[in-house]
């Protein structure tokens, strides 16, 4: 596998989309693959991906918000509600952490 990996790399880009797309995979190397030696690595970022969805809907739905305030209020919110959610916190528990100057969602452990 890497030395597939490495043979693709050794390939001269023509294109300048070309020449940065293997800039950026040489500088991942290391890391391209690490879902498959460590199964608690999803291959695929697919859950923030899922995560932005209802927002992007919202926005299409709604034509976007009238203040930048209402905007930043809203991705704030679903930033604090989605981080908790992943650990186990319902919509109103992540909110109240979030407020609570002594906790974090963020804490280790």
């Amino acid at each position: 596998m890497y030395r597939d990996l490495d043979s693709i790399l050794a390939l001269s880009p023509t294109q300048e989309d070309g020449l940065r797309l293997q800039k950026r995979y040489l500088e991942l190397r290391e890391n391209l693959f690490l879902f498959l030696d460590d199964p608690t690595i999803p291959p695929t970022n697919n859950s923030s991906e899922q995560a932005l969805r209802w927002s992007v809907i919202f926005r299409k739905v709604t034509n976007g918000f009238r203040s930048t305030w209402g905007r930043d209020l809203f991705a704030a919110v679903r930033s604090i509600v989605n981080t908790g959610r992943r650990q186990g916190f319902s919509a109103f528990e992540s909110i109240l952490i979030a407020l609570n100057p002594l906790k974090s969602l963020f804490a280790i452990g």
